[in-house]
């Protein structure tokens, strides 16, 4: 960047997408938890079809964009950059950083020098890798695995298309009730207690033998 600042604001986006979202009908109806009685789910099921859930949050903002195609790869995931990008402030930006893991919709340099392309018009955005094997630490995990506990369990379905009406439902309803905090957890924090528990992990001595 230059060490150029020019007030505008800088926004960090963390994206992923959820493959694969069975929508299956089940041959009994679930029964709801009642007194003394758990939720029950039948076992046996008809499959009515799959959808791919991409999602992008804003981690500063506690934002959601997302949306519902038959499957992922790099049109949509293309397609859900686009439509967050013609949006301000995200257009009006210095800069947008894409906190992305190395899946197949956007693995490694090649997907940086595709969006550059793609993307001329938003010089501003910038594709952020994390490392490999650690997509995990991506903050919309947080989001994905409430969406799983939350709107996909149990899975019974009457029709392929209450799958993205769930989904999209619950991300409205999320949004309108997520709130920013502020982490006060420094590394230096971190730090000092790594520090203490070095300082108390002594192992105890082995036993000699007899």
């Amino acid at each position: 960047m230059g060490g150029r600042t020019t007030g505008r604001q800088c926004f960090v986006l963390c994206a992923d997408e959820k493959t694969s979202i069975q929508a299956r009908r089940r041959l009994h109806s679930t029964t709801p938890a009642r007194p003394h009685q758990l939720t029950r789910v039948e076992h046996e099921y008809e499959r009515l079809g799959a959808w791919a859930y991409l999602v992008a949050w804003d981690a500063h903002r506690a934002r959601l964009f997302g949306r519902c195609e038959r499957k992922t790869g790099i049109r949509p995931f293309g397609r859900l950059v686009g439509e967050v990008m013609r949006q301000p402030p995200y257009c009006d930006a210095e800069r947008v950083y894409w906190i992305v893991d190395n899946g197949s919709s956007h693995r490694g340099q090649p997907s940086i020098r595709r969006m550059r392309r793609r993307y001329r018009r938003y010089p501003e955005l910038v594709l952020v890798h994390l490392p490999i094997h650690a997509s995990w630490l991506n903050q919309v995990e947080i989001y994905l695995s409430i969406v799983q506990r939350k709107v996909l369990t149990p899975n019974d379905c009457s029709n392929l298309r209450e799958i993205p009406d769930r989904l999209l439902s619950f991300q409205r309803r999320y949004e309108a009730a997520a709130k920013p905090f502020r982490w006060e957890f420094t590394r230096h924090d971190l730090a000092n207690l790594l520090g203490r528990l070095d300082r108390n992990a002594d192992p105890a001595p082995l036993p000699r033998a007899a």
